[in-house]
């Protein structure tokens, strides 16, 4: 399979972790000749099934599925009493008397992988390490197409050396978490219209383009730059099939002036979000606090809250640094709408 025959249109919707790509969406997409992700990163293999299920259910093109690739952490007890010290401010806000611990820091990844080669879809992507060439040949004795987010050009050159069909190469302009794997996540800072003829130059297999695309014209020119296609997360999060919160969402379109920035202090990986409160606030401890998954599953309880509340300054507002430009409108008008771009550029 190559990359061409997964889309009439060279547009992936984003993998959105946290419940964002709905069936809908995703189906909406694939319908529209672009490619619907599943993000599963976060998602047990039955709820895996189940939602596979439902794209399945709803089209009949290919969508791929998104994991992140991760080892199960096992923190001290120490590090946590650490870390819910340091996030005493924000939890009290919310009037607890202590931060409740997690049941579980993150999915087993052995066990969403097999799940995913038993589901079969028509392409993979994976986000935040690397496969091994075993498990990158079991995908492809699946028939799956393999893609590796990077956000460097060594890293792109690992991943085709591990054999992945294409690498998404996402500049530090993208919303939501970096997939730095090689080397300080500080240090991987090239801008999307650096970085991607950087990657284009340096490997042989398809690049496709992330980070701040959100018009036909900005997609010509990742395609101009050597990308054979590109990947949009923000500009489908507002869309109306979005499953987002009416108040998260409101913050996107109504976004303006307020800055995004990268932040560690949500999930203990830096991921680029509109600032609010739970930012500034955790500014000055961002980097005492645990890696990924153990911050991110400390805090989702704090999000969940202040969500269940409408109360955005202590949600993750995960958007790229060009979301004062997003539409919404449905997925397939916007899909419509980036394609006549393109054409009348």
């Amino acid at each position: 399979m190559d990359l061409q025959s997964l889309f009439k249109f060279p547009i992936i919707q984003g993998p959105m972790a946290g419940g964002s790509c709905t069936p809908e969406l995703i189906a909406a997409v694939s319908n529209a000749g672009g490619l619907g992700s599943l993000p599963a990163s976060l998602l047990s293999p039955d709820a895996m099934r189940d939602q596979a299920a439902k794209v399945r259910q709803l089209t009949d093109r290919p969508f791929l599925i998104n994991l992140f690739v991760l080892k199960t952490p096992q923190p001290s007890r120490e590090e946590i009493e650490r870390a819910a010290e340091l996030m005493r401010p924000i939890w009290e806000s919310l009037g607890w008397t202590d931060l409740p611990v997690p049941s579980q820091w993150c999915q087993d990844f052995e066990a969403q992988l097999d799940t995913l080669i038993e589901l079969r879809p028509a392409a993979a992507s994976f986000t935040f390490d690397i496969l091994t060439a075993t498990q990158v040949e079991r995908l492809h004795d699946a028939g799956i197409f393999v893609m590796g987010t990077v956000t460097t050009v060594e890293e792109a050159e690992a991943w085709e050396e591990v054999g992945a069909d294409a690498v998404i190469a996402s500049g530090v302009e993208a919303g939501g978490h970096r997939g730095t794997f090689i080397g300080p996540q500080e240090d991987a800072t090239l801008s999307a219209r650096v970085l991607w003829p950087k990657v284009a130059r340096a490997v042989e297999i398809p690049v496709i383009a992330a980070g701040g695309i959100m018009t036909g014209i900005d997609i010509n020119e990742a395609l101009a730059a050597g990308a054979k296609a590109v990947q949009m997360g923000t500009a489908f999060l507002v869309c109306d099939e979005s499953g987002i919160s009416p108040e998260y969402k409101f913050r996107l379109i109504n976004a303006g002036d307020t800055p995004t920035r990268l932040t560690r202090a949500f999930s203990g990986r830096y991921a680029r979000g509109l600032e609010n409160r739970f930012m500034k606030q955790l500014e000055d401890v961002e980097k005492q606090l645990p890696a990924y998954p153990v911050q991110n599953a400390l805090t989702t309880p704090i999000r969940a809250a202040a969500a269940a509340k409408g109360e955005t300054e202590l949600m993750s507002l995960w958007a790229g640094a060009e979301v004062r430009r997003a539409r919404a409108m449905p997925a397939a008008k916007l899909m419509q709408t980036l394609i006549a771009e393109m054409r009348t550029e």
